[in-house]
């Protein structure tokens, strides 16, 4: 039993005697109707199953929503930082929130945070896709991109 062998439907007098001769634990597998039995050593499986779930928790990786704010009149400067940015966002797998704000006479121009936000999507078409389209709520002006899965 211990080397791996089947035994089919043994008694559990006899099955407890096997695992008691092998040094080793009578574990319950698959309970149900007909219960399914190993001889293994407990302990040692339970030390393996918590290092899968432990290698599983450091291999999973949640996505985060980072948020680049810019005004609608950016200068061309400012502009290439804020997509340095955003780049390095997209490389770690976020997604990013674009915010384009509005103040004042600003708001007379809506049509220049349309531009704006088209420009970072034509900007970065090949490393993301546009979640949610350009929306305007009052003085905001939103867009959501996601990096794309390789």
């Amino acid at each position: 039993m211990a080397d791996g062998e089947k035994r089919g439907n043994v008694p559990l007098s006899e099955a407890l005697e096997a695992a008691r001769a092998s040094g080793l634990d009578l574990v319950e597998v698959a309970p149900g109707l007909t219960p399914v039995c190993k001889v293994l050593d407990y302990g040692k499986m339970r030390f393996e199953n918590q290092k899968k779930k432990a290698a599983n928790r450091k291999n999973q990786r949640t996505q985060a929503l980072k948020e680049i704010k810019m005004r609608p009149n950016i200068d061309v400067h400012d502009y290439g930082v804020k997509t340095k940015a955003m780049q390095k966002f997209f490389d770690r797998g976020d997604k990013v929130k674009v915010t384009v704000r509005f103040r004042g006479r600003e708001m007379a121009h809506m049509d220049r945070g349309m531009t704006l936000l088209a420009r970072v999507k034509e900007d970065f078409a090949e490393e993301c896709k546009v979640e949610f389209e350009p929306k305007t709520e009052g003085r905001l002006m939103t867009m959501v991109l996601a990096p794309k899965q390789h």
